[in-house]
């Protein structure tokens, strides 16, 4: 893993690169399913920048990514958000990153997440901890929902999808403190450096959780679906936390929703 680990950090690096370089030169926005679900040159970029770097190393591994899809089924296959909180980046909103995920034999076992503006790279190998910028991570203490800070994230048209406003007003009704910084992979890797105790989000894709999953479990925490159940990709819900709070999370938040 050592090799693989090496390889996805530099590639994330580049990515940051071409993100920094479009924040300083300006870029072209793009839309894709609707007026707030945008695209950017830095996506579209980075990602293909990514991809070359990792199959070149790699030429017999597959890659999923949120911009070009999967090129073909593997042992190995690197899961890429290019650029997670794109609309963040767009407004220049310092709450972005590049998140690459390794899936192997249908398992995460490596995850590596970097804050293009902040510089702070997490990362971790299934079964060897977790790390920001080379320091070991860890969940918060927080035992109790009530004091506990969430996150969450919404749809892109939240007027044809309504459900997750069912959960934000449950959380404010049990007097919770809930945060919306607009990037699902930092808000995982917030849990995993215990910024924050716990996060929700509905129909979120692999490549927006793949690598942040790893870093919460490595860090000590819990990702689950709404009725606890181990996550795996392709669940349209996920909830991730310290672990000392989930149960009361999931009790709270989703009680009577069918997951």
């Amino acid at each position: 893993m050592d090799d693989l680990l090496a390889s996805a950090i530099a590639a994330a690096r580049l990515a940051r690169g071409i993100h920094l370089y479009y924040q300083e030169k300006g870029f072209a926005v793009d839309t894709k399913t609707g007026p707030t679900d945008l695209v950017t040159q830095a996506d579209r970029e980075a990602e293909a920048a990514v991809k070359a770097f990792l199959l070149e190393r790699y030429p017999d591994h597959a890659f999923l990514g949120e911009e070009g899809g999967q090129d073909h089924e593997a042992e190995y296959r690197w899961i890429v958000d290019p650029l997670d909180g794109t609309v963040n980046f767009a407004h220049r909103f310092p709450f972005f990153a590049v998140s690459i995920g390794l899936e192997v034999r249908g398992r995460l076992e490596l995850g590596v997440v970097l804050d293009s503006t902040r510089d702070e790279l997490f990362w971790a190998v299934r079964g060897r901890g977790a790390f920001l910028n080379g320091r070991p991570l860890r969940v918060s203490a927080t035992d109790r929902l009530i004091g506990s800070l969430l996150a969450t994230g919404f749809p892109y048209d939240v007027n044809r999808d309504r459900e997750n406003l069912v959960y934000f007003e449950r959380a404010l009704e049990h007097g919770l403190t809930v945060r919306r910084p607009g990037a699902a992979a930092l808000d995982l890797c917030y849990v995993a450096a215990g910024r924050l105790d716990g996060f929700w989000e509905v129909k979120l894709k692999p490549w927006d959780v793949a690598a942040a999953v790893v870093i919460v479990e490595e860090a000590g925490g819990r990702v689950s679906g709404l009725a606890g159940e181990p996550y795996a990709l392709g669940n349209r819900y996920i909830v991730a936390s310290n672990g000392r709070i989930h149960a009361e999370m999931i009790a709270a938040l989703f009680e009577g929703a069918s997951g």
